[in-house]
């Protein structure tokens, strides 16, 4: 007995209902084939010599262009990862509850410029904030400067110079040395 005969499972694959081509054939233009003398006819052969690539110079003056740009997109970058820190956040909201601040700037204070420039080094790991940015209220504007240190890797940080600089140039500490540091648990 032949053992193909004697397998009586087997069943033809059914045909799927839903048919996944169109029922007509796509049609192919027919354009006839040029006859001699009918024409310039374009031919490329493959030792054929390669087309210049122009000037260098044009490429040479995008350049500048492209460092530019990579350069002012970076310090943009840097300056956003400054200005939405927690060190920032935290000065701001010390700010706004400061009643010397309040005194000289009024209410609703908040950073000066729409997209705030934050000056100076921030450097959490090595222990070195030194910042600065100017800052606005309902009276005044003026530059907030923070500068805080810390000794060593597992201590606390140490605010030396928290002030307020006014637009006349009038320099105010709002850091009272008799009252304890403001930011100690926020940072």
């Amino acid at each position: 007995m032949n053992p193909i005969r004697g397998l009586r499972c087997y069943r033809p694959m059914l045909k799927p209902s839903i048919s996944l081509r169109s029922s007509t054939p796509a049609r192919r233009t027919l354009v006839a084939p040029p006859q001699p003398n009918s024409g310039p006819l374009l031919s490329r052969r493959a030792d054929r010599e390669l087309p210049s690539l122009g000037s260098h110079r044009r490429w040479l003056r995008t350049i500048p262009i492209f460092l530019a740009i990579i350069g002012v997109s970076s310090l943009a970058i840097f300056n956003y990862q400054k200005s939405s820190s927690s060190i920032v956040s935290s000065t701001l909201y010390a700010l706004r509850h400061s009643p010397k601040a309040r005194e000289l700037l009024g209410d609703e204070i908040y950073f000066a410029q729409r997209i705030p420039w934050i000056s100076g080094e921030m450097n959490q790991l090595h222990g070195r904030i030194d910042i600065s940015f100017w800052v606005k209220g309902t009276r005044g504007k003026g530059k907030m400067r923070f500068k805080s240190t810390r000794e060593s890797r597992s201590g606390y940080f140490n605010t030396e110079i928290w002030s307020l600089e006014m637009e006349d140039g009038t320099a105010v500490p709002l850091l009272n040395q008799t009252e304890e540091d403001p930011f100690k648990g926020a940072i």
